[in-house]
C-alpha cells in the first residue's frame, strides 16, 4: 500500500458516500445534503460579495474622476450621496442576514483576499 500524499486528509466516506469505488468505465456521483438554509447563507453571501465589489470599484473610479477633474461640483454630490446611501444599505442588508463585512471578503489564497478593507 503506498504511502498517503496527504497526510491531514480525512479518506473516509462522507456522509452519503459509498466506501466502495464506482465499477471500471464509470464516473462517480458526488452528491451534496445541503440544508436550504445553507445554501440560502451561502447565496446570500454570494450576491452581497459581488454588490460589494461592484461598490468598491464604482466608488474608486468616482474618485479618479473627481481627481482628474471629470466631474462638476453637483456631480459630485449626487455620486457623494449615492456611495453612501449604497454602503449604509449594504450595512442594513449584512445585518439582515447576520452577516459582518468581513464574511463577504473571500481569501483568494496567494492573491489574497477579494475586497478592499470596507
Amino acid at each position: 500500500m503506498s504511502e498517503n500524499p496527504f497526510p491531514n486528509h480525512d479518506q473516509s466516506p462522507g456522509q452519503g458516500e459509498s466506501s466502495n469505488p464506482p465499477p471500471a468505465g464509470t464516473r462517480s456521483v458526488r452528491r451534496l445534503d445541503t440544508d436550504p438554509e445553507t445554501a440560502e447563507r451561502s447565496l446570500v453571501s454570494l450576491v452581497l460579495t459581488v454588490v460589494e465589489l461592484l461598490r468598491q470599484l464604482m466608488e474608486k473610479q468616482a474618485l479618479r474622476r473627481v481627481d482628474h477633474g471629470d466631474l462638476t461640483d453637483e456631480q459630485i454630490e449626487a455620486v457623494g450621496l449615492t456611495l453612501m446611501r449604497l454602503e449604509e444599505r449594504m450595512g442594513e442588508l449584512c445585518e439582515h442576514f447576520e452577516l459582518t463585512r468581513q464574511d463577504l471578503n473571500i481569501d483568494l489564497g496567494p492573491l489574497g483576499p477579494l475586497l478592499s478593507d470596507p
